[in-house]
């Protein structure tokens, strides 16, 4: 296993690219304050991140220049001039019929069937949808996959006990498994195939865990979405046909399936690896 090096790093600026998965939210040390700049969002903040030591920090897609000679034993601290990273803004736009929204977000949670002990995992989550899961469903634990370490800032600055890991859904630890319910809230944002996600979701879920994919505006709204954001939204949700092959494929079933204007959901329930 290889060992981990904690860092402090200090971001300025938001942009377009990514860190690699390897770095890591951690519960202390984390504050942020939101400013605006030529209509970017500017979160400058401090906070205390784990990378593995092998990873190289001149990594090309996080355009990150840092030169590291800490004295033996020491911590090392990497000052980073801008922080760039992909704008989300998308998932909190406006909505034209907020109570209609607000009860779309809500089947959509319902739709999780979350218990007191169910372990939770949402990918790619709006600080919106987060809220109104603290505040409707109390879970044994709640843990927000993001590739956005703005967004993760935001949300644990509000919620202590959420956990927050900043990467890409595929690459999770298997520390928080098995996991009861996973929402995918944004879907169409990830830059794997169905196939792929499943296959690792799989390994990651218990016996009759619930995976619920939604759009809360359908695919009318996310068709806009993806003009006005094309680098943010790079696929579309899943036809019934499609969901049902790539499902029973990785031992899920369908349970529920809603496709209508204004409105997406599809339920499956993992069968368990023992099918």
């Amino acid at each position: 296993m290889n060992s981990l090096t904690s860092y402090s790093f200090h971001p300025t600026v938001a942009s377009t690219h990514r860190l690699p998965p390897c770095f890591q939210i951690k519960p202390q040390n984390l504050s942020t304050s939101r400013h605006h700049y030529n209509g970017h969002h500017l979160f400058p903040f401090s906070l205390s991140i784990q990378v593995t030591k092998h990873t190289s920090l001149h990594a090309a897609d996080s355009n990150v220049d840092a030169i590291i000679s800490p004295p033996e034993g020491a911590i090392p601290v990497i000052q980073l001039e801008e922080f760039i990273e992909k704008d989300w803004s998308l998932l909190d736009s406006d909505k034209s019929n907020v109570e209609e929204f607000n009860q779309n977000v809500e089947r959509i949670i319902t739709a999780g069937k979350i218990e007191e002990t169910s372990r939770v995992m949402v990918s790619i989550g709006s600080e919106e949808f987060v809220d109104k899961l603290v505040d409707s469903s109390p879970c044994n634990l709640l843990l927000v996959v993001h590739d956005s370490l703005l967004t993760l800032a935001l949300i644990k600055e509000k919620y202590d006990k959420v956990k927050c890991w900043q990467g890409e859904i595929i690459y999770v630890p298997e520390k928080w498994a098995p996991l009861d319910i996973v929402f995918l809230y944004f879907l169409p944002g990830l830059p794997f195939k169905l196939d792929q996600i499943l296959e690792v979701l799989a390994k990651r879920c218990s016996p009759g865990a619930r995976l619920v994919i939604s759009h809360p505006q359908g695919r009318e709204v996310l068709e806009q979405l993806r003009q006005q954001h094309p680098l943010a939204v790079i696929s579309d949700l899943p036809d019934k046909v499609t969901l049902e092959r790539v499902a029973a494929a990785h031992s899920f079933d369908i349970a529920e399936f809603v496709d209508e204007h204004g409105f997406y959901l599809a339920v499956l329930s993992f069968l368990g690896s023992g099918k």
